[in-house]
């Protein structure tokens, strides 16, 4: 990212130009170094918003840029920044998937798109076993499977997630430890 009297985005290949007015020009560097400090864990999060749909995940993850950076989201001091920003990504996920409900185009449908960089033994090893994980997260409850993804990807701990997720912290660790032992018992079967 670029930062002068305009700001360019750069977000999953898209390139949008935004013109901050005076007032936010002052905080804008430490909002982008912000937003570029979470990005690769944003994108993560993004990902598993959206079941691992790389196109709709882009959109995602611009939107919540965007929203941040023309103030329809402010931070507002009750969280980490990247807590706040994970929030946002998940709300813009939601609402995405709501539209796309109404006109029914079904937003869950595809699977994942395969990696450019496999080949060989290794990547087939690789791909069977993040195939088993993805599969194995798939059948698990939403809840548990946002939980265990903010704790373990995005490395929150377990009060951030319940923030970021809009439940309480005993809800949260519920889903955490229920979610781990039900994924261990599902990649033990799948290892059988």
């Amino acid at each position: 990212m670029v930062f002068s009297d305009t700001l360019y985005l750069e977000a999953a290949g898209q390139g949008y130009t935004w013109e901050p007015d005076k007032a936010r020009v002052a905080m804008a560097p430490t909002l982008i170094e912000v937003l570029e400090a979470h990005h690769r864990d944003s994108w993560g999060w993004s990902l598993a918003c959206c079941q691992w749909q790389h196109s709709l995940a882009d959109d995602v993850l611009q939107e919540s840029y965007l929203r941040v950076l023309d103030g329809r989201a402010r931070f507002g001091g009750k969280s980490t920044e990247k807590t706040w920003f994970f929030g946002i990504i998940k709300r813009v996920a939601l609402e995405l998937g709501r539209k796309q409900a109404r006109q029914g185009w079904g937003l869950f449908t595809a699977a994942p798109e395969p990696t450019e960089n496999d080949s060989g033994l290794e990547a087939a090893e690789r791909d069977e076993s993040s195939r088993a994980l993805r599969d194995a997260l798939k059948t698990m409850p939403q809840r548990q499977r946002e939980v265990l993804h903010l704790v373990f990807y995005a490395e929150l701990t377990l009060e951030q997630a319940a923030h970021t997720l809009g439940t309480s912290l005993g809800s949260a660790r519920t889903h955490y430890h229920r979610g781990k032992s039900r994924l261990a018992e599902l990649l033990e079967l799948h290892h059988e």
